[in-house]
């Protein structure tokens, strides 16, 4: 039998997953393997009867530019006990290639220690996939799908404010990453918005849903002062990653809850609890501003990927299979700066419980710092006089204030 490489995609969908999925199968397909690939992500991998197909160069030459997965994935993340080896000893599995986000990633980790120990001859590659590019690559190496979703986001993001603009009111949008607030910051940079909120920014101080609609108060009222009625502010949701569940029932939603008790965020808009919240402090302060919630989400993951990451998918799937011939295993595949190939071992971005740590925004950066001291609207110490004719107290709704940083030089 010839030996094989399998192949899973797992978590949520980013652009550039085919992409990926054809150029591993292309190249093993040339180098004298058969590709297998796996339905239903890791679930299926350890089921009693795993769901795969056989890959071709056919079936890898249709799905390369598609968005979306041509192989169904799952969110599943398996036990150590629910490890097993009769998959990769009935088909002469070699390597899995992982296609996947920090979760999947945190899988193969522990996979590849588990193949270790039972001393068998598999090999495990992790490619790093997420729109919201929070794994632990070198700086300013983006997750493949970032950019794509980006882009997309944009286009939508850009008709958004342009309604603003049109009918004089606000928006108030949610974008999709996790705990981490790249995605949000990205498109926000891009559109201009005069308010982005990202859960990095409260190093100096706690995450509240109080301090997030000041902000987005702050940057209104800012613009009441310079005559314009019209603004987006976008937050990511991961500031909710940040929140304790009583804060969150607090809000007042109605949540459906989990077997544990927590509050089923899924179920629900996050622009939806922010624009609740932000009008309730509105008509607390007597201020008459529409706003209306936006959530952006689930249309960035399956859109067509760009070409970018046409061509960084594309590296990074061929890089499979130079890290194979290296003889290496539990590391993701990486594409530098100069083109290069190079490896990444999941041990070295582990935590201690042998997790993959995320990637956050560098909030002390200059990229960060130059857009949220120069690009946003928000009351400061200057504005005090004019903003009491919209908040009786505008210390409380200064941007440096709420988050407890150090006011710009004038």
């Amino acid at each position: 039998m010839k030996d094989a490489v399998a192949i899973l995609c797992a978590g949520g969908p980013a652009p550039g997953i085919n992409t990926v999925i054809s150029s591993v199968t292309k190249i093993f397909i040339n180098n004298g393997f058969n590709v297998l690939g796996i339905n239903g992500g890791y679930r299926s991998l350890f089921s009693d009867e795993p769901t795969f197909e056989y890959l071709d160069f056919e079936y890898a030459d249709q799905i390369y530019s598609r968005g979306g997965s041509a192989l169904k994935m799952s969110r599943y993340k398996p036990k150590d006990e629910e490890f097993k080896v009769d998959f990769f000893r009935k088909y002469n599995v070699k390597l899995l290639v992982t296609i996947g986000g920090d979760d999947t990633a945190s899988t193969a980790n522990r996979l590849t220690k588990y193949l270790a120990r039972e001393k068998l001859d598999v090999r495990s590659i992790h490619v790093p996939k997420t729109i919201d590019n929070d794994l632990p690559l070198p700086e300013g190496t983006p997750t493949f799908g970032y950019h794509s979703a980006k882009e997309e986001g944009v286009r939508l993001a850009t008709t958004i404010y342009e309604d603003a603009r049109t009918s004089g009111n606000w928006f108030v949008v949610s974008a999709m990453g996790r705990e981490a607030g790249h995605l949000a910051f990205g498109i926000g940079t891009a559109c201009h918005y005069p308010m982005i909120i990202i859960p990095e920014m409260f190093n100096m101080t706690k995450l509240t849903f109080d301090k997030i609609t000041r902000l987005v108060i702050s940057s209104m009222v800012k613009r009441r002062i310079l005559g314009i009625d019209y603004g987006v502010a976008i937050i990511s949701e991961g500031v909710f990653h940040f929140m304790s569940d009583e804060e969150i029932i607090d809000t007042g939603i109605n949540f459906t809850y989990d077997d544990h008790g927590h509050p089923e965020l899924g179920n629900v808009s996050k622009s939806h609890i922010f624009n609740m919240l932000t009008q309730q402090h509105l008509k607390n302060l007597r201020i008459k501003v529409k706003s209306r919630p936006e959530e952006m989400g689930y249309e960035l993951r399956c859109c067509r990927p760009i070409a970018y990451d046409l061509s960084y998918a594309t590296r990074l799937g061929l890089g499979v299979y130079k890290l194979y011939k290296a003889g290496l295993t539990g590391c993701m595949t990486t594409v530098g700066r100069d083109g290069e190939i190079t490896p990444l071992f999941l041990k070295d971005v582990e935590d201690e419980d042998g997790k993959i740590k995320p990637r956050l925004v560098n909030i002390e950066s200059d990229k960060a710092q130059l857009i949220f001291r120069n690009n946003l609207h928000y009351i400061t110490k200057a504005d005090y006089r004019a903003a009491k004719k919209y908040v009786k107290n505008p210390e409380d709704y200064d941007f440096f204030n709420i988050l407890n940083w150090i006011p710009n030089e004038v």
